[in-house]
């Protein structure tokens, strides 16, 4: 069996300090250090004290507050609707076929377009003719943008491009399952897409490339990391999921690996 020859992550920390969310839904981690939690040991172990144990520490460990769109994570098509366009019921995290989540990768490079950007059907094409792939069915495509040279600070949750209905429906429509954007969501930052609403009040311009999976059911990752450092092609992603029962979305530890 050949093992990888390299692994990168693509993946980011969940942490309390970079503000990668609104307020609104980010993550809280309390972290018990070993020493605070000698008393509880000492419930399971009557007449235990701190002397008694290894640098005078119990275990270690967190109590952490999440949503399931934290970190890095894989959406369910259930995130988008709970309904396909046929009625049928959309898929939750937990239903998600394994074998979409470890495929070749391909990775679209887009931080050369502005802040808020749609991409359209035609610069994907432009962009996989440019690194010379064709599509296959299971490809996982990620996009990288400008959002992650801003991770850390205050323009994160405002720059990179989004992935339009147009866009994704291209993606899909060709076998595409799994697909993944260093930006904070798939479709542009919402402080760009109010602006469109703001002026034409047309309800299409607001999350049109999740709601395209409403007509071909697909998975995206978002808040990724490092995809500067990855090729056109060449590598395979490993995306599983956390299996959360009924969600909308799990955790995921995403790398890319390279077998050269």
């Amino acid at each position: 069996m050949q093992l990888p020859t390299r692994i990168v992550d693509i993946s980011m920390h969940l942490e309390n300090e970079i503000v990668t969310d609104p307020d609104i839904m980010r993550p809280k981690i309390n972290y018990e250090r070993g020493e605070e939690n000698v008393p509880m040991l000492a419930n399971f172990f009557e007449g235990v004290t701190k002397d008694d144990l290894p640098g005078g520490e119990a275990w270690t460990w967190e109590r952490i507050e999440l949503t399931t769109h934290n970190g890095t994570h894989l959406d369910a098509p259930r995130h988008f609707n709970s309904k396909d366009v046929d009625g049928n019921d959309m898929m939750t995290i937990d239903n998600v076929p394994l074998d979409w989540c470890f495929r070749p990768g391909v990775k679209l490079d887009f931080r050369g377009l502005p802040d808020g950007h749609v991409v359209t059907a035609d610069e994907v094409e432009a962009e996989l003719e440019r690194i010379g792939h064709d599509l296959k069915p299971l490809d996982i495509v990620l996009v990288n943008t400008r959002a992650s040279e801003c991770y850390g600070t205050d323009e994160y949750l405002t720059s990179g491009i989004g992935m339009g209905r147009e866009a994704t429906l291209y993606l899909t429509s060709r076998g595409v399952r799994v697909t993944g954007i260093d930006a904070w969501g798939w479709d542009a930052p919402f402080s760009h897409t109010v602006k469109k609403w703001n002026e034409t009040k047309d309800p299409s311009v607001i999350w049109e490339g999740h709601y395209s999976g409403r007509d071909i059911p697909y998975c995206h990752m978002e808040k990724m990391l490092h995809l500067d450092e990855l090729p056109g092609t060449g590598f395979m992603v490993a995306c599983f999921p956390c299996k959360i029962k009924d969600a909308s979305a799990g955790w995921t530890r995403a790398v890319a690996l390279f077998f050269d």
